[in-house]
């Protein structure tokens, strides 16, 4: 049997665990012959071969040989290295996933929903998708750009459609960075389908750039508003100078964000740890998001070792007026958490403050005072916004009035 053409896909070695490596030689005649390797091929074996069978008939593919290294792959990720090694011998792979049918059901996502922490997952590492929601992120960030080689984007877009159908990330939000365009208008006919919540667009210089992703967003979902949301990610001089307009450039935009060091390379700066070369443009970002009435994202802390180096960050990135960042690592999740959350005595002053601007409105009074204090209109709306992120937290009940 003489192959046409021959694809793989897929990461195979000793290291490898929860993927599998798939070599598929498409020809004109014989039947589809599949040569299994797998630890796990006495209780599986079988599984698997019926799996690989129907996705290449799927594809159109009934005459090729296949070899499969298996390292424990969920179905998923069979379905996905099978498709791109087929992609890759020149087989037309479709935008729909095959999961779309029977896709994890997920509430929509909020506009304001907390985004304190996203932790990025390299978008062609499925051993770490399986239990990344357990870590309890806010969101995860399925990440087709500086994580993924350069060789491996395709494959890696076809494992993130699959992975946002079929992957319990137990209630976080998902998110996908996109490569920058014009690759990025690729990343995203593919994984929209898949319906993934917020789309992060890197290296924004010009408002054009999230219109366009916006145009894409609105022909491929169908919706001309709401989720996908999109979340810019400014890494360079231009746009921090452009930030204003990059945050007002769509309707879908619901948070600013900035990539530091890629920004610190602009500069032809180091990065430092005390953030220094970085101020000017943090204070422009929260400026330009809170103006057009997005929240601030802070980037990441890079030391996944450092964790008092982290928690010191995040209370200075608070300060600023941040509303959350980026994590590298699972044990950053609740060292962010905790540095972005309200204190207790914030909240409680917050409630007492809600509750007498609460009774002067239903009393129809003009002036408001806590004790023998006045309180301004702006000290009043900074204790809204603190109860109202108190509540969103789970850090007060939802329904709680007041000082209750």
């Amino acid at each position: 049997m003489k192959a046409l053409a021959t694809g793989s896909a897929g990461r195979r070695g000793e290291d490898v665990r929860s993927d599998l490596w798939v070599e598929v030689a498409v020809s004109r005649e014989g039947d589809l012959d599949i040569d299994l390797t797998s630890r796990v091929a006495p209780y599986y074996g079988d599984a698997i071969r019926r799996q690989v069978r129907e996705t290449l008939v799927e594809l159109g593919v009934e005459h090729a040989r296949v070899r499969v290294e298996d390292a424990g792959a969920l179905p998923f990720v069979i379905v996905s290295r099978v498709e791109a090694a087929a992609q890759s011998a020149g087989v037309t792979v479709p935008d729909e996933t095959p999961f779309a049918g029977r896709a994890v059901a997920r509430a929509a996502s909020a506009r304001d929903r907390p985004r304190r922490s996203r932790l990025y997952l390299p978008g062609n590492e499925p051993k770490y998708f399986i239990n990344a929601g357990l870590h309890e992120p806010d969101a995860v960030i399925l990440d087709l750009e500086d994580s993924v080689h350069p060789e491996h984007k395709d494959a890696a877009r076809l494992l993130v459609r699959n992975a946002l159908a079929a992957v319990d990330f137990h209630g976080a939000e998902t998110m996908v960075r996109i490569n920058p365009l014009p690759t990025g208008r690729r990343d995203l006919e593919c994984v929209l389908l898949a319906r993934p919540d917020l789309v992060l667009v890197p290296k924004v210089e010009h408002p054009a750039q999230i219109r366009e992703v916006d145009e894409v967003v609105s022909r491929v979902s169908g919706r001309d508003e709401g989720p996908p949301w999109l979340m810019p990610i400014l890494e360079t001089a231009l746009g921090i100078e452009n930030a204003f307009a990059i945050a007002g450039a769509s309707g879908r935009n619901v948070a600013l964000t900035l990539g530091l060091e890629d920004y610190a390379a602009d500069l032809g700066v180091p990065r430092s740890a005390s953030g220094e070369e970085s101020l000017y443009a943090r204070m422009r970002v929260v400026n330009a998001a809170r103006a057009a009435g997005l929240a601030a994202i802070d980037s990441v802390f890079s030391d996944v070792a450092d964790l008092d180096g982290l928690r010191a960050w995040g209370a200075r990135s608070r300060a600023l007026g941040f509303e959350g960042m980026g994590c590298l690592h699972p044990r950053q999740v609740p060292v962010i958490h905790e540095a972005y959350a309200p204190t207790v005595a914030e909240v409680e002053r917050a409630l007492r403050i809600v509750a007498v601007y609460e009774r002067a409105q239903a009393d129809g009074l003009g002036v408001v005072s806590l004790g023998s204090k006045m309180l301004d209109p702006p000290v009043i709306a900074q204790a809204l916004r603190v109860v109202h992120k108190a509540r969103i937290d789970g850090r007060i009940p939802a329904d709680a009035k007041g000082g209750e």
